[in-house]
């Protein structure tokens, strides 16, 4: 993209009465960040476009240092200035990026510009039809990281795969030096190992060691102490694994079944983009309360927050990009775009245990240019990472003689058959689910990733009448029964945990721009059908702990 040579990112300042300057950040509102514009001035409600953002900020250079100026996430696309000068454009409203500033810097007073655009098109990723608030802005934190001239960029600790008594990764640099010493402690574990660099600036690990392994009924993690001459990271990280045999997930060499539900980055109680940790935790908790072991953060990677809070609480995750409905999969560089934020979300998470599944798309109607284009996100996946479960949310095949089929082409590319299904909402009577047989013809386990409906919180009436707690309840009963009688049934996540924003619901009585597919209203009230599933997974939880 272009700019105007006297645009806003060069923050000019009137030198004399006779300038022409026809902006001033110093006198405009200002907005919160992290967070979206949307909720915070209500002639943003609606806005689809670009803002504008500018930050002062004092520096002190120092020797043998490198400064990065790092952003947590922005919503959608993001072009980012510093003292005047660009440094760079970042496509992707839920990844991280960053940019060195060591030689951008002045000592002194420095400025930051940037510019926000939120409008999304029909080859983005997600396109421009979403069921969800496209919120804008700077919605996650931003930070100056400043590390030593020579530091360490990157890491993996992890169980070697398919053992239990051997912990693999590597250490990184930021340059290709050879000959750099580093050291990697688990005190909980007597580990101390001495790394040396090779050429590339990376030295591999395997070390003996038998950790206690990460669960969700014990969600071990140990403190891991990387040192690099005076600059230390430390982090905190468990150990597992998951894998499938036939039609089992096998989590720690024991079958476990997904005791799940969908969640949307929604701030609860307030709406709006979560942002903190706090907000997070709230979030979390009502899945706990609903005897959860697992929570599918849908459509797209949340934050770093929503990530490591879940791992805390014993909570597996289900990462997800959002390769969403009819995304442009014939356009290359929708692909690339696809392919990177599937990079950022699997290198910003691969330190999580928590995190046991890499979804690459929810609801793609099934097509040539469609299966070439999940096959290559699948196999990048792989190549990347192979000791997570690969997946996908899979749109439901015909009904005929009252047989369901589940047919896609990504079959082969999946360890897990995932798909979503609306029997009793969109389409059928909630009667149709006591008789609704299934055919599923792949040896591998079963996941139901989206079923539900809708209703109002505090609406009531019988179970017969749409939008009631009582219709929903029945629904998620039936629902229920219905799924519990397949073969290699290996979890669920309905959907959703709470109502969100949503601009394609628009009836004024029950909907409001809010999907009411919760189980939460937007208010923290629980509907009746939170306690009908909060049931039926303590009795699955009694039975997979027998």
């Amino acid at each position: 993209m272009n700019f105007n040579k006297y645009g806003y990112f060069k923050n000019q300042q009137a030198k004399s009465p006779l300038d022409l300057i026809q902006y001033d950040f110093s006198t405009e509102e200002q907005l919160v960040v992290p967070g979206d514009w949307n909720t915070q001035k209500k002639e943003f409600f609606f806005y689809e476009g670009s803002i504008w953002y500018k930050k002062d900020f004092t520096y002190q250079k120092k020797e043998d240092t490198r400064l990065y100026l790092y952003f947590g996430a922005a919503n959608y696309e993001a072009n980012v200035f510093l003292n005047g000068e660009h440094l760079g454009s970042h496509i992707g409203g839920f990844t991280p990026f960053n940019y060195d500033i060591t030689d951008k810097v002045k000592e002194g007073n420095n400025f930051v510009v940037v510019r926000v655009n939120n409008k999304l098109k029909p080859d983005d990723v997600p396109t421009s039809n979403t069921d969800w608030w496209n919120y804008g802005g700077i919605t996650r934190d931003v930070l100056l990281v400043e590390t030593p001239s020579v530091s360490v960029d990157d890491y993996l600790v992890q169980l070697e795969k398919g053992r239990y008594d051997r912990i693999q990764g590597f250490v990184k640099l930021n340059t290709r030096q050879a000959g750099v010493k580093i050291k990697l402690e688990i005190p909980e574990l007597k580990v101390k190992a001495q790394l040396t660099t090779d050429t590339e600036g990376k030295a591999d690990f395997h070390i003996k060691s038998t950790p206690k392994c990460w669960s969700p009924e014990s969600p071990q993690l140990y403190d891991v102490i990387i040192t690099n001459g005076t600059e230390q990271i430390k982090d905190r990280i468990g150990f597992r694994q998951i894998e499938t045999k036939g039609k089992n997930i096998l989590l720690n060499g024991k079958k476990v079944f997904f005791r799940g539900i969908c969640i949307h980055e929604e701030a609860p109680y307030r709406q709006g983009r979560v942002h903190s940790r706090e907000e997070a935790e709230i979030l979390l908790k009502w899945a706990k309360e609903l005897n959860c072991n697992f929570v599918r953060l849908a459509h797209y990677p949340h934050s770093e927050h929503m990530v490591r809070a879940a791992e805390e609480m014993g909570l597996m995750v289900w990462d997800e990009i959002p390769v969403y409905w009819t995304i442009a999969f014939g356009n290359k560089e929708t692909y690339q775009n696809a392919s990177q934020q599937l990079i950022d979300m699997m290198e910003r998470d691969k330190n999580r245990c928590a995190v046991v599944v890499w979804s690459l798309a929810n609801e793609t109607p099934e097509s040539e240019d469609r299966n070439t284009f999940l096959a290559n996100l699948s196999k990048q996946a792989k190549q990347m990472d192979n000791t997570r479960l690969i997946s996908m949310a899979m749109e439901v095949g015909g009904t005929r003689d009252n047989v369901t089929s589940i047919q896609d082409g990504m079959n082969k590319y999946v360890d897990i058959i995932s798909f979503n299904n609306y029997l009793g909402w969109y389409g059928g009577r909630i009667d149709d689910c006591k008789t609704r047989k299934w055919n599923i013809p792949y040896d591998k386990p079963v996941f139901i990733s989206e079923w539900g409906g809708g209703a109002l919180q505090g609406y009531h009436a019988d179970k017969n009448t749409r939008w009631s707690e009582e219709f929903l309840a029945e629904l998620y009963r039936q629902s229920i029964a219905m799924y519990d009688r397949l073969e290699g049934f290996a979890g669920m996540s309905p959907w959703i945990l709470v109502d969100f924003r949503s601009a394609r619901r628009q009836h004024h009585t029950y909907q409001n721009f809010f999907n009411r597919k919760g189980l939460i209203s937007e208010n923290g009230i629980k509907k009746q059908a939170f306690y009908v599933l909060r049931d039926f997974y303590a009795k699955k939880k009694m039975e997979y702990e027998q």
